[in-house]
């Protein structure tokens, strides 16, 4: 399998990623003005179908969520069986284990999520995801795999995922953190039985943190279906801007406004003209936010200019980390 056959011909290489739309807490700015005072589940179900609604229009057909996004996968599997009655034939869908959604729908929870990367909590999520999505995942990954969780090296694990991809599930991994390059090119070196089970990896790549760029490169080159997620950086590449207080980076509005569309459009245009990248995730929270962000596949960026908002990565990550959930 290529890189690129798990998209129907003539789709947008643009998917959809659930994580603020599957709980009522989330760490994009304006995620708590975005969903309005309703957060009950009913309420952000409607809103997760109508963004879901309007992604299929537009012709996406990636979808991607997680044990920890709340009731995502809950909401993704009814819409599919609801809505979509060739999904199985016309749609993708990645999920992704190894945290738990511990909130209890409040978005001032202390702890919104626990990450633990070990068999046991392998062998508990992945009948929740097939229950919930009522569907096997296309894509199942690790979700935020660190050299520090040591997952990487868990022969159990790794034995467990293989067993999965043997039946035809891609396995993969998350990265997060500003060491992702170093977790991707560990991910490439694993063996089991003298083969990897491992072939998607899904990371964070932005124009504050393109870091993992080049190992992503040698992922796409070694045939891994690569996935950009956090393309706005959790809305900081948007007109919400760096704080959150409107104040867009000049390079990136000036490339929004002579090209007539918003920050993100631009922000994910560049994430979508990378050679290795195959899907790069829409986050939207409301319909209006998913309009926008599909300017990106009519637009084509100067990157080099773009290339002066490049940030340390750990200065990108010590900046994520503070994002307060809402």
């Amino acid at each position: 399998m290529t890189s690129r056959t798990f998209l129907p011909a003539g789709t947008p290489r643009l998917g959809l990623g659930l994580a603020a739309l599957g709980r009522p807490g989330y760490i994009n700015l304006g995620h708590g003005s975005d969903l309005g005072a309703q957060k009950d589940i009913q309420t952000m179900q409607s809103n997760a179908w109508a963004v879901l609604d309007a992604a299929w229009d537009a012709g996406i057909r990636y979808f991607d969520a997680a044990r920890s996004y709340g009731l995502a996968e809950a909401f993704l599997g009814d819409w599919l069986r609801e809505r979509v009655h060739t999904a199985p034939l016309t749609a993708t869908v990645g999920s992704k284990w190894g945290y738990t959604y511990v909130a209890d729908w409040r978005t001032d929870a202390a702890t919104h999520e626990v990450k633990s990367h070990d068999r046991a909590t392998l062998e508990r999520q992945w009948p929740e995801t097939l229950a919930a999505l009522g569907r096997a995942p296309d894509f199942y990954l690790i979700h935020s795999a660190t050299l520090e969780t040591g997952v990487l090296d868990d022969s159990a694990v790794l034995g467990r995922l293989a067993e999965l991809a043997a039946t035809g599930v891609r396995v993969g991994l998350s990265t997060s953190g500003p060491r992702q390059a170093d977790t991707i090119r560990k991910a490439l070196e694993v063996r089991v039985d003298g083969a990897n089970p491992l072939s998607v990896v899904q990371a964070t790549w932005n124009l504050l943190e393109p870091s993992a760029g080049e190992a992503l490169a040698e992922a796409h080159a070694a045939g891994w279906t690569v996935v950009v997620k956090e393309a706005v950086a959790n809305g900081r590449l948007t007109t919400r801007g760096l704080s959150g207080q409107g104040d867009v980076p000049p390079v990136l509005a000036a490339q929004a406004a002579a090209l007539g569309v918003s920050p993100d459009a631009v922000a994910l245009a560049a994430a979508l003209a990378q050679p290795w990248a195959d899907v790069v995730l829409s986050g939207a929270t409301t319909r209006e936010q998913l309009g926008e962000n599909l300017g990106a596949l009519d637009i084509r960026v100067e990157l080099a200019a773009l290339g002066a908002l490049q940030q340390t990565p750990e200065s990108y990550w010590q900046m994520r980390s503070g994002l307060a959930w809402n």
